[in-house]
């Protein structure tokens, strides 16, 4: 058999193991991985650096399949190469408790490096992981020790590039001359919709030039030395990332659907498949064979493989001898637990010290932490000094200075969301990124997404309700902290004072699987709490802050407005009126707590209560039932000084005193 015969096989070999997974399933899209196995196969075998027996190797390439619903394809390299990911996975494509699910999931398939499915996130992630790997290279490489030295490759489609996600981190990464970078666009010129005539007629590579990506095009993905020729061009080029132009036939080799949107996203059927089989020349008439030389055609990958990773610890323990602080340095930097000694200096603050902002008390946070955790990189979507992220002393990371830890994000919130969470898959740096909390809403798939891949990035969100004061009502957060709270497996802080702020801080990045978002006040508030209450407290969620014997009514709120039930409470004793005061700065972590505390806060005893927070009313129910009531706000905000919005929508004392005085009739 002659190699390219091998080659042959192997690509038709991946080609119908993608039918089969989705003809199988009688679900998903067959039309891509038809098209795309040349692609996949000769980066696979010539150029991707992997292991298929060790998939965390930290010297790695990464390979992304940003085109999610590609996902056949993904898995039918993995189980070629050697990954574990047998052939009955395969076989369960699509089907509960699978490895092989409809689009592909980190942390469920070894070999998936990122999930892929909702467009543009994929190649948005990848640009993070470049950064990373830049990162990482500056930190620990030294003379005769190229200790990461790892390339990011991805395959792109149409519907990738028309997301505006994809935009943004596209051009931060020609902007910050991220050379490392390969993307190769599957130009197919086909969507669910027809030809992508229909909404795409941009000339894609024109505006990644105006980026300031080195660009290349391959005329026919079948063409195994011009795709070879494009990835070592794609190698070569180290100052710009590159993408490639590949044009590809969507559902290649199917007869009657090749080109059209009916190879998308459905089964070619049997007949099809067949006749498919029969055009191909295939001889192959059972489902999901593997011949022979198919899988030939993957042994020097994985032998190839086995070694560079061996070559790499070797490589790791001679580092190890030379450079003995650095080599545990980066071991503890992949390791969950943070170092001893991190919290060493944080600060801690008294009333003494005058009301502070709690994006203030996290800028402080930052800076008192930045010598003991130096993987802790991040910045801003070009609102630094508002949101008080900015690190003296670390440097800015830029193409010249790539070891700099501050990053100028700029108007790019979706991006921002996106790259974090690929630097977060390096397993290695904790990246934090900030912005207004109106515009969270712009960044949400990037939240959901990090909670889905559990990875623990940090999003810092200030000016977190009304009171931010004459920017009016576009900046200014009505439903965006409840909408935070809504997903699942993500933590969401809003602190009540510089204290809590800390202790939030703290317990963010001690959950090393966990995404977390600080909401934090752009004006200053008084320190109500000591350090060591407002830790213990805010790792269980909420807990009580001010109480009396035998009260009447239970006061509940978070950030600003618990000073204000805080004077509520002074008022109403006067009065003769006993109320219990309940911060509650993460509802997710006191639901995590037990039954046994949740009461011992929030007691069943009491039916009279209140929760006050300057946000939307919805959700507080649960916690005040059917005899309580909410001090919220339920329409826009309003362009005004901050005192005049706290009388205009009723969050001054006076106001919950006469709340609680109802409650009670």
């Amino acid at each position: 058999m002659t190699e390219r015969s091998r080659d042959q096989i192997a690509i038709d070999s991946i080609r119908f193991l993608s039918v089969d997974m989705v003809e199988k399933a009688n679900s998903g899209h067959p039309g891509a991985p038809m098209g795309q196995a040349p692609l996949a196969y000769w980066l696979w075998t010539r150029h991707l650096r992997h292991d298929p027996a060790r998939p965390d190797w930290p010297n790695r390439d990464r390979f992304v399949l940003s085109c999610g619903h590609a996902s056949a394809l993904i898995y039918s390299m993995l189980h070629l190469s050697g990954y574990d990911l047998s052939m009955d996975e395969l076989k369960a494509f699509r089907q509960l408790g699978s490895k092989t699910p409809g689009h592909p999931e980190h942390g469920l398939t070894p070999g998936v490096e990122t999930t892929t499915g909702p467009l543009g996130q994929g190649i948005s992630n990848a640009v993070g992981m470049a950064i990373a790997e830049r990162f990482l290279a500056a930190h620990f490489n030294r003379d005769g020790f190229q200790l990461i030295d790892n390339i990011t490759w991805v395959i792109a489609s149409d519907g990738d590039l028309m997301e505006g996600v994809s935009a943004e981190a596209s051009s931060m990464a020609g902007h910050l001359g991220l050379g490392k970078l390969n993307v190769f666009y599957d130009a197919n010129q086909i969507s669910i919709d027809g030809s992508t005539d229909l909404a795409f007629t941009e000339d894609v590579v024109q505006r990644y030039q105006a980026y300031g990506w080195h660009t290349l095009e391959v005329d026919d993905v079948n063409d195994l030395d011009a795709l070879d020729a494009a990835m070592s061009s794609a190698r070569a080029e180290t100052e710009r990332p590159t993408l490639v132009l590949v044009r590809t036939h969507i559902g290649f080799g199917s007869p009657n659907k090749q080109d059209t949107a009916g190879a998308h996203g459905a089964p070619l059927g049997e007949s099809e498949r067949q006749a498919t089989r029969e055009n191909l020349g295939w001889p192959y008439d059972q489902t999901f064979h593997v011949p022979d030389g198919a899988r030939a055609a993957f042994e020097d990958t994985r032998r190839r493989g086995a070694a560079d990773s061996a070559e790499w610890d070797q490589l790791f323990e001679r580092y190890r001898q030379a450079h003995p602080e650095e080599a545990a340095q980066f071991e503890a930097w992949g390791a969950d637990s943070l170092p001893a000694g991190w919290d060493a200096d944080l600060p801690e603050f008294t009333a003494d010290d005058g009301p502070i902002a709690t994006r203030s008390a996290s800028g402080k946070f930052l800076h008192s932490v930045s010598a003991g955790l130096p993987q802790l990189i991040g910045g801003s979507a070009d609102l630094a000094p508002s949101n008080n992220t900015f690190i003296k002393d670390r440097g800015v990371h830029t193409r010249d200075n790539p070891g700099g830890a501050n990053f100028h994000f700029g108007v790019r919130e979706h991006g921002m969301g996106a790259v974090m969470n690929g630097m977060a898959l390096s397993g290695r740096v904790r990246p934090y990124g900030a912005t207004f909390l109106m515009f969270s809403d712009y960044m949400r798939p990037t939240l959901r997404l990090a909670a889905l891949m559990e990875q623990p990035a940090i999003f810092i969100f200030t000016h977190d309700s009304v009171f931010l004061g004459e920017d009016g009502p576009t900046h200014q957060p009505i439903s965006q902290l409840m909408g935070l709270r809504t997903l699942p497996g993500f933590s969401t802080f809003r602190p009540a004072d510089a204290n809590e702020t800390v202790a939030a801080w703290r317990v963010a990045l001690e959950n090393a699987h966990r995404p977390s978002a600080l909401v934090l006040t752009r004006q200053k508030l008084p320190v109500i709490t000591t350090a060591e209450q407002a830790r213990e407290g805010v790792a269980r969620g909420a807990y009580v802050i001010a109480d009396t014997d035998d009260p009447q009514v239970l006061l509940l709120a978070t950030g600003s407005e618990v000073a204000l039930a805080l004077d509520a409470h002074r008022v109403l004793l006067e009065k003769g009126i006993r109320t219990r005061v309940v911060s509650m700065p993460s509802w997710d972590l006191f639901e995590a707590q037990d039954a046994d505390y949740r009461e011992s806060v929030i007691p069943s005893s009491i039916r009279k209560r209140l929760a006050i927070e300057a946000g939307t009313t919805h959700g507080w129910h649960r916690y005040v039932g059917l005899d309580g009531d909410v001090q919220g706000i339920d329409g826009f905000g309003a362009s005004a000084p901050y005192a005049d919005l706290k009388k205009h929508f009723g969050f001054t004392t006076e106001d919950t005193v006469r709340r609680v005085e109802a409650l009670l009739g």
